[in-house]
Order: structure tokens, then C-alpha cells, then sequence
């Protein structure tokens, strides 16, 4: 039986004491308060500051199919190093995940590679091959272990299928999570519509190709009075009708990603393909709506929507280079940012990446309770680092922030009381 006490940590402003028994929270109190087993070991955090491990219910982990990008693996290293205890991966692999056998083999892989976690719960295809023809058999990839359903990459064109898709995701207890764009709108985009886009000569997508889809699916969801997920949200206009759904008490949540929330169009001057990604990045008055909204609970959680390629892929012409950054290593030290900037506060930082998405996906969180899972991470907000391929554990390193300076990184983690970082 594990048995240690974590000493002297910074949760949400006070140092306490961490027992951990059996992989489990023992007692969690002040500094000193907390009795240890005789022979228990104790660990000096040293003013740290303690998190729950962290909840990542939007990634690309690639295998299936695209192991040279990534694989289970490699994605739950980077997930590991970053905070997150747990993650929920997207259904388009090669084969797809829209069969009970994918999902076995997702999960199996990442027994295997972690079987102490982080831990990987697949999101099953909403649709057979993410074709948005036929609905994928959802009863089968529930039983298998999928948490929520997605076309993720995809966008679904017919309304049909989606409320068959959102009936049955709703009848086995889960959620659809969908990619909102309009798929007429945004095809053969390379960036948002704009002053940047025309500059550049690229064809841009309008923010109204995310809004309108995403106001048909609240909508729908109203209709059916189910819940739904919308996924990556990018703009102001989308917010406006997420804002709109809750207000009339709409089952929806909505999640965005750490780019989004530091970065705008003006990341592509210069073609940089680091910078392109579905949705787009916007203007700077979409990226000030969305840290609102985030602030607010508008937007209810953080994911990363790790989207690893090799290095080859982006060295091509605007247009063939695929959409996408690599995000599990970085996102923790970007995302403190706006606790240091006011935005959030670390109560409401932790619940956007830890309580709410365990609420919304019905995953196990860590509240620090007698009993709760002893998932948490040390994390030093003063620790300076780069961003280079030797400081990232996924096996791509496709990000804007290549070669920059990072404030604040993750320093240890424990999953389930056993020391993985």
C-alpha cells in the first residue's frame, strides 16, 4: 500500500498537508495538521502550488493509423508532463473509432504505456468512417468505453442524422460533441476572413461558417431537450449564441483552447503554418469576447485540442499543410497566464480544466477529499522554460510557441497516489 504525505503545497492559496493511502486522499488540511502513518514517507513541496490533475476532453492521439505523428504513447507522455490525469481522444484514426475493437485497442494501449494513467478515454465516431451518412453504433462504443461521441474534422452537413446521433448519444447517458462549421461557408479555407486573409492572398473563413452551425445545433438541442457539447469555439458570434442557448436554459456547454485565447490572425503573417488550425484563429476582438466568456462560465472548459503532425506535413504550400498545433505539453504554463492576468482565479482555472469537464463527461476529479482518486501535480509558476523539441514529450512539436519562453511548468504528478512525473 502506497502510503506518503505531501507537505507544505499551495492549494488555492493556503500550504497544506496531502495524506495519500491506497492511492487515495486520506486527509487534506493546514500545514502541520495532518497526522502520517508511522514510516509514511513526506514530501516537501516546498510552497508549491498543488492542482488536481487536470481533465483534457478534447485531443488527437493519432494512433490507429498515423503513429508518425503520434501515438498513445507519446500522447499520454506529453499528457502526463502537462497536468492531465485523464484525456479523451477523437474517433478520426485510421481505421476510424466507430467500432467496439478501435476502442479496445485505444484503451489497451494506454494500459499498457501508463497502467497507473493518465488515463485515455476514446470518443467514439458519431457517424460510420465520419462519413455523416450513417450513425455509428453508439450502444457498441458505450459498452466498449467511449465517453462522447463525435464527427470531430468533420462537421455533420445533414441535421437529420445529427438529431438521431443526439436521441441516442442522449438515451445512453452521453454526449454529442460537435465541430461546428458550415461546410459550404468554410471549404477550401486557409485562415479567418479578413484584413489579414486579403492581405495574404489566402481564402479565409468567415467567423458566421462556426455561429450558424452552432445556433442550428442549440436550437436542435432545445427541440429535443438533450444536451450537447460544441467543440473549439474561435469567435464572438459563437459566444453570442451559446450565451443565447444557456439563456434559455439549453442543455449546451462549450469548450475553447488555449490559442484562442492568446492568439489572433495576424500569427499567419508571413504563411507561418505553425499558426494554421480549424477553426482559425480570429481577430483580436474575438480573442477579448472569448477570454470573457471564459471568465464568465460561458464557455465552461479548457482543452487543448492536441492536434500533433510531423514537421514535413507543414513545409508545404498554405493550402496543403494540414490544420493543427501540438498542445499537452504547453497548455498548463499558457493557460496560468490568465490567473496572472486576472481572468481566472486558481478556483475557477481548476474548475475549467478539472471539475467541470469531469462533470459534463462523468469522469472521476480529485477535489482533495477523504477518498477522492490521489491525482495531482506540483506546479511551479516562477520555473522559466523553452519551447523545443527537447522539452516536449509528444512526438510532434507544431506550435507557434516554437523557440519562445515559457513562465510556470509542471514539476511532479501523481496518479492515483503512484509518482509518474
Amino acid at each position: 500500500m502506497i502510503s506518503f504525505i505531501l507537505a507544505n503545497a499551495r492549494l488555492l492559496g493556503r500550504l497544506v498537508d496531502v495524506l495519500v493511502e491506497d492511492g487515495r486522499i486520506a486527509a487534506c488540511g493546514e500545514t502541520g495538521s495532518v497526522a502520517a502513518p508511522e514510516g509514511a514517507e513526506r514530501i516537501d513541496a516546498g510552497g508549491q502550488i498543488l492542482f488536481p490533475s487536470f481533465i483534457d476532453a478534447h485531443t488527437h492521439l493519432r494512433e490507429p493509423g498515423f503513429e508518425w505523428k503520434e501515438d498513445v504513447a507519446s500522447g499520454l507522455s506529453a499528457a502526463a508532463h502537462g497536468g492531465f490525469g485523464a484525456i479523451m481522444c477523437m474517433a478520426n484514426t485510421s481505421p476510424v473509432n466507430d467500432e467496439a475493437s478501435v476502442t479496445r485497442l485505444i484503451m489497451e494501449k494506454g494500459r499498457q504505456a501508463f497502467p497507473h494513467g493518465p488515463r485515455v478515454h476514446p470518443i467514439g465516431a458519431a457517424t460510420v468512417g465520419l462519413k455523416g451518412e450513417a450513425m455509428a453504433p453508439l450502444a457498441e462504443l458505450c459498452e466498449a468505453g467511449c465517453v462522447a461521441f463525435s464527427n470531430d474534422g468533420v462537421p455533420l452537413k445533414s441535421t437529420e442524422i445529427l438529431r438521431r446521433v443526439m436521441e441516442y448519444a442522449s438515451d445512453l447517458g452521453l454526449r454529442v460533441i460537435d465541430h461546428c462549421e458550415d461546410p459550404w461557408l468554410a471549404k477550401g479555407s486557409c485562415m479567418n476572413e479578413g484584413v489579414v486573409s486579403g492581405h495574404l492572398g489566402l481564402r479565409g473563413q468567415p467567423d458566421a461558417a462556426e455561429a450558424i452551425q452552432a445556433l442550428r445545433d442549440i436550437m436542435l438541442a432545445e427541440y429535443l431537450n438533450v444536451p450537447l457539447h460544441i467543440a473549439h469555439v474561435s469567435c464572438a458570434r459563437t459566444v453570442d449564441a451559446i450565451r443565447w442557448g444557456k439563456s434559455r436554459g439549453v442543455q449546451v456547454t462549450a469548450e475553447t483552447c488555449p490559442h484562442y485565447l492568446f492568439l489572433d490572425e495576424s500569427w499567419m503573417e508571413g504563411y507561418n503554418m505553425f499558426a494554421k488550425i480549424n477553426p482559425p484563429l480570429r481577430t483580436p476582438a474575438d480573442v477579448s469576447a472569448l477570454r470573457q466568456a471564459v471568465a464568465e462560465g460561458v464557455l465552461d472548459i479548457l482543452v487543448t485540442d492536441h492536434s500533433p503532425h510531423a514537421a514535413h506535413e507543414k513545409e508545404v504550400p498554405v493550402a496543403e499543410a494540414p490544420n493543427g498545433f501540438t498542445g499537452m505539453d504547453l497548455a498548463v504554463s499558457l493557460t496560468y497566464g490568465l490567473v496572472r492576468e486576472g481572468v481566472l482565479d486558481e478556483a475557477a482555472f481548476i474548475e475549467r480544466w478539472c471539475y467541470k469537464p469531469g462533470e459534463i463527461f462523468r469522469l472521476p476529479v480529485n477535489h482533495f477529499q477523504p477518498g477522492d482518486p490521489a491525482d495531482f501535480f506540483l506546479f511551479d509558476p516562477e520555473l522559466e522554460w523553452k519551447v523545443c523539441r527537447e522539452n516536449l514529450y509528444s512526438k510532434s512539436w507544431n506550435t507557434p510557441w516554437l523557440g519562445q519562453t515559457l513562465k510556470g511548468r509542471l514539476t511532479a504528478h501523481w496518479i492515483g497516489g503512484w509518482k509518474i512525473v
